[in-house]
């Protein structure tokens, strides 16, 4: 019989298979549907399936009774998302989850999907907090793991910035997969390229670009992975003039989510302490990102990447270069990272337009 997939339950027996939009198979025939299935049946939007009238241990399966089931496991998440804990410490735990996979990896383990899923999936979905962490997740990260920082903070940043684009949930999540996985190749090169100080010579760098194809054929095989997230995977470093890795492509030859993972991959990348750097004003940094917009970033992309991490309200409080506080009181459109500022204790009013000095972090949200 014919089922919506909000009516499926774990046991329910597969009678023919699913398959995606280029005609392969998702889910095979005669498969046993578990919770990790009916997950991916949803995200990738499949509207209903053909199921047996049995589940798997003989019992009847009634379709009505399932969507009963559906309401139970909705107050079930909600009442974890109430359970969760604060978003710095949700974070925390991700990245060192991130981080002994990656060891794993290292030692030839498999890209573990289902595990993946469940571990940045609700955090992801922690827009509320999100939308406020975007300002200060640069100073989460230390040099020694800033690798595992910066892969849970791509994820975020992607997913953040899709959705703010109108991507529908199971997209934006998608994306957010995305950017989890993008450098999950780096296991795959030599590992003392990863924290070295200094410039890397011309041997290590070339070894050190085939991450994103390393990174794409730990997914390649996967079939729960939608085709434009592996594409995201592969293209994330290639550029809009053509001067990316590993393929040198240019324009329209890159897929749109990999324009979005690029932009949040180089945000986060130039905020962050590194071994060889030091780390940046996120709003020093989105001004460079508006600079490589007409090169080698998509400009719509920035353009979107930009509104959403500049939508301040007047009140505002702000820290300077200077390390004077003040608030905004007017924003022009066309510099939304030079507002005029008055300052604390002052009546003046200043427009930083006019000044080298520029806002080092956001304080306080009106």
């Amino acid at each position: 019989m014919r089922v919506k997939a909000s009516q499926l339950v774990p046991g329910c027996v597969l009678l023919r298979e699913i398959k995606g939009k280029t005609n392969r198979d998702i889910i095979p025939k005669n498969t046993v549907l578990t919770e990790e299935h009916i997950t991916v049946i949803k995200k990738f939007l499949v509207e209903s399936v053909e199921v047996s009238s049995k589940l798997v241990e003989g019992d009847s399966y009634t379709p009505e009774k399932a969507e009963e089931v559906e309401q139970v496991q909705q107050k079930a998440e909600k009442k974890v998302a109430e359970e969760l804990p604060p978003f710095q410490e949700h974070y925390e735990q991700t990245v060192q989850a991130y981080k002994k996979m990656f060891e794993n990896w290292k030692n030839g383990a498999p890209l573990d999907m289902p595990y993946v899923r469940k571990l940045i999936i609700p955090l992801i979905k922690r827009m509320d907090d999100i939308s406020s962490a975007v300002y200060t997740m640069h100073h989460y990260a230390n040099k020694r793991d800033y690798i595992f920082y910066h892969s849970v903070a791509v994820s975020i940043l992607s997913a953040f910035l899709a959705r703010k684009m109108g991507y529908p949930s199971g997209d934006w999540l998608q994306i957010g997969l995305a950017g989890f996985l993008c450098d999950a190749g780096m296991a795959k090169v030599d590992h003392n390229l990863l924290n070295k100080a200094g410039t890397l010579n011309t041997a290590q760098m070339t070894d050190l670009k085939k991450h994103p194809t390393y990174s794409y054929r730990m997914v390649e095989q996967i079939p729960t992975i939608k085709q434009s997230v592996k594409l995201a995977i592969l293209q994330h470093h290639e550029r809009m003039d053509g001067s990316g890795y590993p393929l040198g492509l240019s324009s329209g030859k890159i897929h749109k989510v990999a324009r979005i993972i690029a932009v949040c991959d180089m945000y986060h990348a130039m905020t962050c302490e590194r071994a060889y750097k030091e780390k940046q004003s996120p709003f020093l940094v989105i001004e460079e990102l508006q600079k490589e917009q007409f090169s080698t970033l998509d400009p719509d992309v920035v353009a979107s990447f930009v509104e959403s991490m500049t939508h301040f309200s007047i009140g505002t409080k702000i820290r300077l270069s200077n390390n004077q506080l003040g608030e905004i009181v007017f924003i022009d459109a066309k510099h939304p990272t030079r507002p005029m500022v008055r300052m604390e204790g002052k009546k003046d009013i200043i427009s930083l337009q006019q000044t080298e000095v520029f806002i080092e972090e956001i304080v306080g949200i009106q």
